[in-house]
């Protein structure tokens, strides 16, 4: 029964790199496949354009010729410079309950990345702070949305077991929003209007956002994201490969733009329909059924809940109230569409300011993940 640690370069065993979490999950009503052909785009330098400041590796975990495990080691190099650090990252880490397996995994990539000259073990995040990040240890009885991790309880022990220590926390927040503007930031919104010369631009569609803005949308978030935990700045490849994976995808009700008398665009607020049931419905595949669940979902006009994605403001605007335009302009909608719930995606526990545009409502803390690392 010797374990066997594999490295993984062709596009059949990245197949089964991909596959081997929808098999270690399967029959879990909580864990949400990623879309196939994404995870498959990921890994490809020629589709994802962080592979160009990324140095990457996967490995798979055998026993008796059965998969037991994965891994990915990662060594951003622009995220390193950025944050005056030589980390190895660890992803796409899932395994068995055995402390052999996730042990000699990250063994793995710890080895990997001491002989590329790096210092220290983090994870679990992605190449970039738009991939999945953070283990999941609160919320394992709630299902897990597209844009965050699923794991099972017993991971903990593993990371704790091996070393790993603390260095950041985010949550996630359901909020169960109100019928209409509370009245209050509905008076905000409009005196930030007047005060800062701006007011919401609502386009209707990814082309009309391209022909009017280009990718401004992307600049914002790169410009509020800057100090955020890991964040890599984007090149220009970057931020038109997310313009090319999400737009299409946007219900445009829930894109807020926020727009300055210069015509530029100074904050955003995105959400999109909850997909996460479709996803596991068609085990993260279009074909043969996927696209019909998954299209069903993303044009619904009556949904119970709604993931709320981002909002981010250019720096000089920040601290202007700016955030309750997001507000005054989704809460119709929300009603329209009769949503019950939102549910945030991962906020840093140090991001008060972030946290605080959704704790003004109705809500519940129900999720929470964390980064580790250890020195290598």
């Amino acid at each position: 029964m010797a374990l066997e640690i594999r490295e993984i370069n062709t596009k059949r065993e990245l197949r089964q790199f991909i596959e081997f979490a929808n098999d270690l999950y399967q029959g879990s009503p909580y864990y949400c496949p990623p879309l196939f052909f994404d995870e498959m785009n990921c890994f490809d330098p020629e589709n994802n354009p962080a592979l160009e400041v990324c140095e990457y590796q996967l490995w798979m975990a055998f026993r008796d010729g059965k998969a037991v495990g994965r891994i990915a080691g990662i060594i951003n190099r622009r995220a390193n410079e950025k944050w005056g650090c030589r980390h190895v990252r660890f992803g796409w880490f899932d395994f068995i309950d055995d402390m052999e397996v996730s042990r000699a995994l990250l063994d793995t990539v710890a080895a990997w990345g001491k002989e590329r000259g790096m210092d220290a073990l983090n994870g679990p995040v992605g190449f970039t702070d738009f991939d999945h990040e953070g283990l999941l240890l609160e919320g394992y009885d709630y299902p897990a949305v597209m844009a965050s991790l699923y794991n099972y309880p017993y991971y903990v022990k593993h990371i704790d077991t091996y070393g790993l220590t603390k260095e950041a926390d985010w949550i996630e927040i359901q909020v169960y929003p109100p019928t209409t503007c509370p009245e209050r930031l509905s008076r905000i919104a409009d005196i930030v209007k007047q005060r800062s010369h701006v007011h919401v631009d609502k386009v209707k569609n990814s082309r009309e956002l391209v022909r009017k803005y280009g990718i401004q949308y992307m600049d914002v978030i790169d410009e509020a994201y800057q100090k955020l935990y890991n964040f890599q700045p984007m090149t220009v490849k970057q931020k038109n490969y997310y313009k090319n994976m999400y737009f299409p995808l946007l219900n445009f009700d829930f894109v807020t733009l926020v727009v300055n008398e210069k015509d530029e665009i100074v904050g955003v607020g995105l959400g999109m329909p909850d997909i996460s049931d479709a996803l596991r419905k068609c085990g993260g595949h279009l074909f043969p059924f996927g696209w019909y669940y998954l299209l069903k979902a993303l044009k619904a006009k009556q949904m119970k809940s709604f993931s709320f994605l981002l909002i981010a403001v250019r720096p000089d605007y920040q601290d202007k109230g700016i955030n309750a335009l997001f507000f005054q302009d989704q809460i119709p909608y929300i009603t329209q569409y009769g949503i019950q719930v939102l549910e945030t995606t991962n906020i840093l526990e140090t991001n008060t300011k972030n946290i605080a545009n959704f704790t003004q409502f109705d809500h519940k803390v129900h999720k929470r993940h964390r980064a580790y690392i250890k020195p290598i």
